[in-house]
This record gives structure tokens, sequence and C-alpha cells, in this order.
């Protein structure tokens, strides 16, 4: 998505627009991104997921995945913000968004997949996408993997990428993803005819 903004700066938050310390503590949650702080050629690329595995964009991380991608991505790019958010650390994310920007995320909800929810032991329970399922039915049969497909359809790519400047990686994962999104689509369409 093209983008429309420019991410406003908080010069009353401390730290704002710095990249998150791998061992950062948000609130109670101790879930930390060790995995991400491996200095690499390029410190990794965050791929925004619809829940089909289409990608909507992607981000070339420099250092390590932080809360600050993801809400500058949103910001920057969508006109409104998304209804809902699912994402492995929307504990720590979604406060960081209402503090930024309320009017924006006003109606955002920041869900945790079910995959990761198990790794928030000191997280309440309302941030899982889970114990919104419960209650509401619908959010049940949301494909909350589907990040998880299309990051390990990236993995492909890791070992390649790792090795390349940042202006080539960056061509290569667009390259990858386009036909990535080209083929779901293309499957997404066979089954919709198929249920026809």
């Amino acid at each position: 998505m093209p983008q429309i903004r420019v991410r406003p700066k908080y010069p009353k938050i401390a730290k704002d627009g710095k990249a998150d310390a791998s061992k950062e503590q948000s609130g109670t949650c101790r879930k930390y991104y060790e995995q991400y702080s491996q200095k690499r050629l390029t410190g990794g690329i965050m791929a925004c997921w619809c829940t089909h595995s289409v990608c909507y964009g992607f981000h070339c991380i420099p250092l390590g995945e932080g809360r600050n991608d993801a809400f500058s991505a949103m910001v920057m790019r969508w006109p409104h913000a998304p209804k809902r958010v699912i994402y492995d650390f929307a504990c720590a994310l979604g406060p960081y968004c209402w503090t930024r920007e309320p009017q924006f995320f006003a109606r955002t909800e920041f869900l945790i997949d079910d995959f990761h929810a198990s790794g928030h032991t000191r997280c309440s329970t309302s941030a899982f996408l889970k114990t919104h399922s419960a209650i509401q039915s619908k959010l049940g049969v949301i494909n909350s993997s589907a990040a998880e497909c299309g990051n390990s359809g990236l993995a492909r790519i890791r070992k390649s990428v790792s090795y390349m400047t940042q202006s080539r990686a960056i061509l290569y994962c667009w390259v990858f993803i386009s036909i990535w999104n080209r083929l779901r689509i293309q499957k997404l369409k066979r089954e919709e005819t198929k249920l026809c």
C-alpha cells in the first residue's frame, strides 16, 4: 500500500520511534524477542498478512522487530486503522498504539493469535483471540495462523536474503511476495468456484 502520511513524532514520549530493545519489557509481559536480535546483514522482514495468507505489504527491519514497526506501517499506510490486529505481541502493541494515536486506533482490537498465546503467561487473557472467540463465535473462524503460514513461506528465502545487500533483498522479497500473493489469490478463486 502506498504511503499516505508521515509517521508523527511524539516528543513527550521517551524513546519514541526507537527500535525496541530485545529484552525490553512492556507492562507485565515477559515474552522477549531474542530470536530477532541476532546480528545479520538485514534485521529481518516484517510482513502484514490477511487471514487468507495474502501479504498486504512488508517492511525491512534494520535491527529487530518492535512495536514501532507495526505501528508505523499502520499509521503511514492505512487510511483508517484496521478493525482487528492479530499479532504475536499484541499485548504491548495495543497500548503502544493507543498512547500515540488514540483517535486513529479507538475502534481497533489488538489480539494475540492462538499459536503465540501460550507464551504470554503473565499477560491478561483479555488480549487472547481465544478468549474473544468464546464470546463472539464469528471470531472462531478467523485463521489466526495465516501470518505463520505466510512467514513460513518467507523462511524459504531467509538464507538467500541474509547474504544480499538491503536494496537487493527488498527487491527479491517483493518478487517472492508478489508471486506468493498471486498463487494464493488463484487458489482462493478456485476454492470459491468449487463452492458455487
